[in-house]
C-alpha cells in the first residue's frame, strides 16, 4: 500500500513532473494549433513547472504545508503563456488542498484535483471545452469516483486518473473543429498528462522518461511537418500581441472588485484573458492589438513588472517561411538569467539553451537548438564544465548541421569567445580566434555554501559566502561584499586590465555598483564594469583579463 505521500516524495513528484514535461515539450509544441498564433505551449508549460521546482528547492524543510506554499508561489510567479497560466492554477489548486489537509492520499488528492479544475476554469474569462480545461475536469471526475473505492492505494488511484485523462484528451477534437481539421489533440491537455505521468512514475519508483500512453494518440500526422498557423490567413488573426506582465505593490485603495473590473476591461480589448493572483501579486495574460491599454490600466492598480510582449504574427511568419538557403555558421550558447541571455543575444548568438549549474541540458536539447539555427556549422558554448560532455555527444546526434564544441567552462569564457567571433570568417579561423579569446580570461564566482566542508585549508559552514577561482574554492567572506572583494583580489595580477561583475537575481544594481566602485578604487589601472546577469544560485560571476 502506497497511501501516505510525505514531503520528500512530494518534492520528487514535482521534480519528476517538471522533468518529464521538459523532455517532451517539443512534442507538445508541435501539437499546438489553438490558439492559432502560439506555437510554444509545451515550452511555456515546462518553464512554468521549472519555476515550481525552483521555488520548492528554496524550501528548507519537508513540511507539506510549507512545500505546498512554495509550489503555489512558484506556479504563480513562473506562469507563462495561456496554457502555462492555466497549468499554474491547476498546480495551485493541488497545493492549496494538500496544504489544508496536511497529508497526501487518494481522498485528499481527489479533492485537490477537483479544486485545481475549479480555479483553472475560474481563471479563464471564456472557458473553452476541448482544451486542458476539459481534460482536468474529466480527471477530477474520475479521481472523485476512484477515491471512493475502499483501500485504493496511490499507485492505482493515479493510474486511474491518468487513464481518464488519456480518454478525455482523445475526445478533444470532437469539441474543437480546428483540432479535428488538423488531426491532433489539444496540446495543453497533453502537457497536463506528462505532469501526472511524472507524478505516477515517482510513486512507482520508476526511472525517468517512462510514458504509459501513446504520445501520438494514433494520429496519422507527421508532427515534424506541421505548421502552427495558415500563413495565408494570418491577416485574419484578430489580436496580434501576446502580452504578459505582473502587477506588484498594489495600491492600498485597490480591491478585489478593482481586479475583477480590470479583468472585464481586458475582455473588451482582446481575448485569451487570464488575471490570476491576489492583492499581493497579480499575473496578467492577454492577446490584444494595443498592449499599452492593458499596461496603462494596470498602472492604476499598482506597479508593473516582468513585461513580455510578443508579436504573434511575426512569430508565425518566421515559422511559415521556408529557409531554403542555409547560412554558413551560427552560435548556440548555454546560460540562464535574463541579463546573460540578453548579453549573448547582443553578441550575435543565434540561440540559447537554458542551463547552467544544477540545470544541465541534455544532448538532445542542444541538438534541437543547433538545428533551429539553420546553419551548416554551429559553434556551441557550454559555459559549464558539467555540460561539455552533453555538447560533445550532440555532435554525433545532429543531422542537419555540423556542431563545433568550444569547451568553455564559465560564462566569462563564453562571453570572451563571442567577442572574437566574426561570421565573415571561416570555421577554422573562428575556432582559433575564439579559443584564444576564452583561454585568456580568468573566471570566478560568488555563492553560498550548501553544506559544511573543508577545502584548500578553508573551513566552510553551510550558508558561508564563498568565492570560487576557476571552479576551486579560494576565499570565504563574512558577507557577499567581503567574499566578492576577496575573490577579485585572489584573481587579479599585474597583467590585469579589465574586471567585470555579472550580478545575479538576488543582487540589485546599487549593491553591484557599490562593490564595483570599491574594486575600481583599489585597482585604478583597471577598467571595472558591472552587468546584470540575472543568474540564480550565484551572486556574482567575475571576469578578469
Amino acid at each position: 500500500m502506497n497511501n501516505n505521500i510525505n514531503g520528500a516524495t512530494l518534492r520528487k513528484m514535482i521534480s519528476g513532473a517538471a522533468g518529464l514535461l521538459e523532455q517532451n515539450k517539443e512534442q507538445v509544441d508541435k501539437l499546438n494549433v489553438f490558439p492559432v498564433p502560439d506555437g510554444d505551449t509545451g515550452t511555456n508549460m515546462a518553464l512554468t513547472m521549472q519555476s515550481v521546482v525552483k521555488e520548492v528547492s528554496l524550501c528548507n524543510n519537508n513540511n507539506i504545508p510549507d512545500l505546498c506554499t512554495a509550489i503555489a508561489t512558484g506556479a504563480l510567479r513562473g506562469a507563462r503563456g495561456n496554457s502555462g497560466v492555466i497549468l499554474s492554477q491547476i498546480i495551485k489548486g493541488l497545493a492549496i488542498t494538500w496544504s489544508m489537509s496536511g497529508k497526501i492520499d487518494p481522498k485528499t488528492t481527489a479533492k485537490a484535483i477537483e479544486h485545481g479544475a475549479k480555479i483553472a476554469y475560474e481563471a479563464v474569462t471564456k472557458p473553452q471545452e476541448g482544451t486542458i480545461l476539459t481534460v482536468i475536469k474529466d480527471m477530477a471526475k474520475s479521481a472523485k469516483k476512484l477515491s471512493r473505492k475502499k483501500d485504493i492505494d496511490m499507485d492505482d488511484f493515479l493510474k486511474g486518473v491518468l487513464d481518464a485523462g488519456v480518454v478525455s484528451l482523445k475526445s478533444t477534437p470532437e469539441f474543437l473543429p480546428i483540432l479535428k481539421e488538423a488531426g491532433v489533440v489539444d496540446s495543453g491537455g497533453q502537457g497536463l498528462l506528462f505532469v501526472f505521468q511524472g507524478f505516477y512514475n515517482v510513486i512507482l519508483g520508476r526511472e525517468d522518461g517512462i510514458i504509459d500512453f501513446d504520445i501520438n494518440f494514433g494520429l496519422n500526422v507527421d508532427l515534424n511537418q506541421m505548421f502552427h498557423a495558415n500563413y495565408n490567413s494570418l491577416a485574419d488573426i484578430e489580436y496580434s500581441y501576446c502580452t504578459e506582465f505582473f502587477c506588484i505593490n498594489l495600491q492600498k485603495k485597490t480591491t478585489e472588485s478593482n481586479i475583477s473590473r480590470f479583468r472585464e476591461y481586458l475582455t473588451t480589448i482582446g481575448d485569451c484573458v487570464l488575471v490570476i493572483g491576489d492583492l499581493s501579486l497579480i499575473k496578467v495574460h492577454v492577446h490584444t492589438n494595443d498592449p499599452g491599454l492593458a499596461l496603462s490600466y494596470a498602472l492604476s492598480l499598482g506597479e508593473i513588472s516582468g513585461i513580455k510582449i510578443e508579436n504573434m504574427l511575426e512569430q508565425n511568419r518566421v515559422i511559415a517561411k521556408e529557409n531554403t538557403k542555409q547560412k554558413e555558421m551560427g552560435v548556440v550558447a548555454v546560460c540562464s538569467g535574463f541579463g546573460l541571455v540578453s548579453i549573448f543575444k547582443e553578441m550575435l548568438v543565434d540561440a540559447i539553451v537554458e542551463g547552467g549549474q544544477s540545470m544541465n541540458p541534455s544532448a538532445e536539447d542542444i541538438v534541437i537548438e543547433c538545428e533551429k539555427v539553420g546553419a551548416k556549422n554551429v559553434f556551441v558554448l557550454p559555459n559549464n564544465k558539467n555540460i561539455i560532455l552533453a555538447a560533445q555527444q550532440a555532435q554525433s546526434l545532429a543531422k542537419n548541421c555540423n556542431i563545433h564544441v568550444l569547451p568553455t567552462t564559465s560564462i566569462a569564457q563564453g562571453i570572451n569567445a563571442m567577442m572574437a567571433y566574426d561570421p565573415s570568417l571561416g570555421v577554422e579561423e573562428n575556432t582559433q580566434n575564439m579559443q584564444s579569446a576564452y583561454k585568456s580570461v580568468k573566471s570566478g564566482s560568488v555563492t553560498q555554501a550548501v553544506r559544511d566542508n573543508t577545502t584548500n585549508n578553508i573551513e566552510i559552514k553551510q550558508g558561508d559566502y564563498i568565492g570560487l577561482n576557476s571552479n576551486n574554492i579560494s576565499v570565504k567572506g563574512d558577507n557577499i561584499e567581503d567574499a566578492t572583494l576577496k575573490l577579485v583580489d585572489d584573481m587579479v595580477d599585474d597583467k590585469t586590465s579589465n574586471i567585470t561583475l555579472y550580478y545575479g537575481s538576488v543582487v540589485n544594481l546599487e549593491e553591484a555598483q557599490e562593490i564595483a566602485k570599491q574594486i575600481n578604487k583599489k585597482y585604478r589601472n583597471c577598467d571595472v564594469d558591472c552587468q546584470h546577469g540575472g543568474q540564480d544560485l550565484y551572486h556574482y560571476f567575475v571576469s578578469v583579463e
